[in-house]
């Protein structure tokens, strides 16, 4: 797994790893090569909202409630988007875990917002 941080200015840390903090401008360089060990990184992610994309194309995003030790993923709240358009509310959804491409953490709501604008 991969992820992506986003900071403020360029002098805001970003990423704290083998004791040394990068600036935004830093990470760019260093996340292209950078790997997140995935249980730690699904540990953190647990009750907050991910977006998971499968290799099929769907996106699903809702609250991750659990992940197990194969990676099979629990959503809740979940809503179901189709190339990018919202598809339909699902609920409570398993998702068996040779079917995920990949999980990332939802963006916060003011950073959707700011998108829109």
């Amino acid at each position: 797994f991969v992820t992506t941080w986003k900071a403020k200015n360029d002098n805001d840390s970003l990423l704290h790893c083998c004791n040394r903090s990068y600036t935004s401008r830093e990470a760019k360089r260093v996340m292209s090569q950078f790997i997140v060990n995935p249980k730690p990184f699904l540990v953190d992610l647990t009750g907050k909202t991910v977006k998971v994309k499968l290799k099929w194309g769907m996106e699903y995003q809702g609250v991750l409630a659990a992940a197990d030790a194969y990676m099979n993923l629990q959503l809740s709240a979940t809503e179901e988007f189709l190339d990018g358009q919202f598809a339909g509310f699902l609920g409570d959804v398993l998702i068996r875990c040779n079917n995920v491409l990949y999980v990332q953490a939802a963006p916060a709501e003011e950073d959707e917002e700011a998108m829109k604008e």
